[in-house]
């Protein structure tokens, strides 16, 4: 089995960032992609979804996002934008490839992959980023609720649910939008633990990523800070008016769930027809569960998530990651922060590590 000088778990946006870092610093990367494009998880959202950052802010290095600057792209456009990039890239990527096993071994590490094939690296970067696993609260009740159940990963457009009562569980970005795109053809509640919180898109009119960039608040270390912390939606006024007007309303979160609906904070049942789960992601990184350091400290910590600092793990030497949610900034586990993140780490795994010559895998 060759050697490889580095390998990357996860061609999306973290992947793809990922990969360059390492070209910039003459090491050759393979990248492994479970998927069938390296588009990560954006050809998988929701059919309307559009970026909260314009187009000016939301590029990975080495190449501007196309058209306006100020306008917000589409989910179609982003994954045109990723496509492009890797083919771009020159770099290898193995698609349907999803990697199942990673073990610290002398020199480097072995990666075990879905189709039987190993592959051997110096250094392995962890980029599937923070949206490969989607996060289902064990809600009361909701284990025998007979209607429809589904997570907002499921979820492609409202037509579907036409005429439908709908509970929207969650307060973030995701569930206030399709909350309000739903309340155009169903009757909606978004129901979650504390009101919804807005932030104005546009500030003083400049949009606040602008503002982020030119104060370079972006760039401080604040991911532990941020990590797990109630998200504030980013709005143009269009999602606070569609609450003020109650389609979709919000309720507190629900007592528990019945086997045809929902006991209310306030002690009223109704028959909910679709609870739908906007609650967030976690990372998939269970092909680390079994790498341990050569002293036995585990890669990931009793939760699951890895130990590191800034992207780089703290008990296996060789390892990194890309595109964790507050990996070192508020930006992290987005488009227009996992370039920088990258960078980081790549700097600091590639340090004192000599270029090998690029070779394929068997």
């Amino acid at each position: 089995m060759s050697l490889l000088d580095a390998l990357v778990i996860g061609a999306g946006q973290a992947g793809l960032a990922a990969a360059h870092a390492l070209g910039a610093r003459g090491l050759q990367p393979l990248l492994l992609e479970a998927g069938p494009t390296p588009t990560g998880s954006w050809s998988r959202y929701y059919d309307s979804l559009t970026l909260f950052s314009p187009a000016g802010h939301s590029a990975l290095p080495g190449l501007p996002f196309p058209g306006d600057p100020r306008r917000y792209p589409t989910r179609d456009e982003v994954v045109d934008y990723l496509a492009d990039y890797a083919a771009r890239l020159g770099a290898p990527i193995e698609l349907d490839t999803a990697a199942t096993a990673v073990t610290r071994v002398a020199g480097g590490f072995r990666v075990a992959t879905t189709d039987g094939r190993e592959f051997a690296a110096r250094l392995v970067v962890g980029a599937s980023g923070g949206f490969g696993a989607p996060h289902r609260p064990a809600l009361p009740g909701l284990d025998g609720f007979t209607g429809t159940l589904l997570h907002a990963a499921e979820y492609r457009r409202p037509e579907p649910f036409t005429g439908k009562r709908v509970a929207v569980v969650g307060a973030g970005n995701s569930a206030v939008q399709i909350a309000a795109e739903l309340a155009e053809v169903a009757a909606v509640t978004l129901t979650s633990r504390a009101p919804v919180r807005f932030l104005p898109q546009r500030p003083l009119g400049r949009d606040l990523h602008e503002w982020l960039h030119r104060t370079r608040v972006e760039r401080l270390p604040l991911g532990r800070l941020l990590r797990d912390r109630t998200v504030r939606v980013l709005d143009d006024g269009r999602y606070r008016a569609a609450l003020a007007a109650g389609r979709p309303d919000w309720r507190p979160m629900f007592r528990r769930a019945t086997t045809d609906g929902l006991i209310w904070s306030d002690g009223v049942t109704e028959r909910i027809d679709v609870v739908l789960l906007a609650t967030g992601y976690r990372p998939r990184l269970s092909y680390l569960a079994g790498c341990t350091s050569v002293g036995g400290r585990p890669a990931l910590d009793a939760a699951g998530y890895p130990a590191h600092d800034r992207g780089v793990s703290t008990t296996v030497a060789g390892l990194g990651f890309v595109g964790l949610e507050g990996q070192r900034g508020i930006g992290s586990a987005t488009l227009r922060g996992v370039g920088r993140d990258a960078e980081y780490v790549v700097r600091r795994l590639a340090a004192g590590v000599r270029v090998a010559t690029p070779v394929g895998a068997r």
